[in-house]
């Protein structure tokens, strides 16, 4: 009897378990065949975001730029471009714009000057490129890709970035392009308000790459030579073709420590998680411990979309090949 019994449960579990594994199968092929063509998410920085300090201009100023740089990136997808140049050009647009912290728009070091940092990478090959501390250079974005592709290198600094970039052609500025008055009044007033304006983005193309960039003019007021984790791969920009893309906005020294994109990208690939329960993970529970404050935007292999973020507000956007596209800036949005 003892042994019909026992029988009886071992036979119980096997199709417990074979039913289980169909289902498993069943949500992987539901998935993919729900995969998207292309996918595109921005940021412009994440901070002290808030409609009390936003006035109706400046907000609008911003949705504009915002959805100029989506547009700019979705063509080029939706055209069959590949992600690591609807990367390249869509953060481009926001460089070109006072309004963030990268570019144009780059914030102000403790000694008056313009600091830039960037990276950019290729989920495909795990091919990566960066430039630190470069004061000259019109487009960091574009310098960074330039490491990746056309050096044995993957991060490059100052005065040698510089001298590289210009040998591939790129353009160069006087520094003093870079100035704004909103951005020296920041320094001369010592606000620090908006020093997580980095800009960024990822993409999935229709070949089925990934790619992540990110840029930025780093922290107000910084002193040093000061480097965040923009241009430091794995912790404000990853991208690897069997999870996912990250590019970060926030207080680097964190993101720096707690090896945050690439940790989103392990908690998928290692510990089974979806790209939101992975990113949630990491900005609102691991940052939020560890006293860090910014966020994240990401696209997955199948063109999910997570934006997470743990500070009052945080410029934001996204666009895929089903015709969502929608840009937010405060956190109830």
């Amino acid at each position: 009897m003892k042994s019909t019994v026992t029988r009886s449960v071992f036979l119980f579990l096997i199709v417990i378990a074979t039913l289980s594994c169909n289902n498993k199968t069943r949500e992987k092929d539901e998935q993919v065949i729900t995969q998207k063509e292309w996918a595109l998410v921005i940021h412009g920085g994440a901070g002290v975001i808030t409609r009390d300090l936003m006035t109706p201009e400046r907000d609008s100023a911003y949705r504009k730029v915002l959805t100029e740089a989506l547009e700019t990136g979705a063509n080029i997808l939706s055209g069959g471009g590949s992600a690591i140049e609807a990367v390249e050009k869509t953060i481009q647009v926001m460089e070109n714009s006072p309004l963030f912290n990268a570019g144009r728009g780059a914030v102000f070091t403790n000694k008056g000057t313009n600091e830039m940092d960037a990276a950019i990478m290729d989920g495909s090959d795990i091919n990566a490129g960066s430039v630190a501390g470069i004061t000259n250079i019109k487009n960091p974005i574009s310098a960074a890709r330039a490491v990746m592709e056309k050096s044995v290198h993957v991060m490059l600094s100052g005065q040698g970035a510089s001298e590289f970039a210009f040998e591939q052609g790129l353009e160069k500025v006087d520094p003093s392009y870079f100035y704004t008055d909103h951005r020296y009044r920041q320094l001369t007033e010592a606000i620090n308000r908006e020093k997580n304006g980095t800009v960024g983005c990822c993409a999935l193309d229709k070949q089925r790459n990934l790619a992540a960039g990110t840029s930025t003019g780093g922290m107000t007021n910084k002193k040093y030579n000061r480097i965040g984790d923009a241009p430091v791969i794995g912790a404000g920009t990853y991208a690897n073709n069997s999870t996912c893309a990250v590019s970060a906005t926030g207080h680097g020294e964190y993101f720096i420590r707690w090896t945050v994109a690439h940790d989103i990208s392990a908690l998928m690939e290692y510990g089974n998680m979806s790209l939101n329960e992975a990113a949630d993970l990491v900005v609102n529970k691991k940052l939020v411990e560890a006293g860090g404050s910014g966020g994240i935007v990401s696209v997955d292999k199948y063109g999910n979309i997570a934006m997470p973020f743990n500070s009052e507000g945080m410029f934001r956007g996204f666009a895929d090949s089903e015709g969502n596209k929608a840009v937010y800036i405060y956190r109830d949005e």
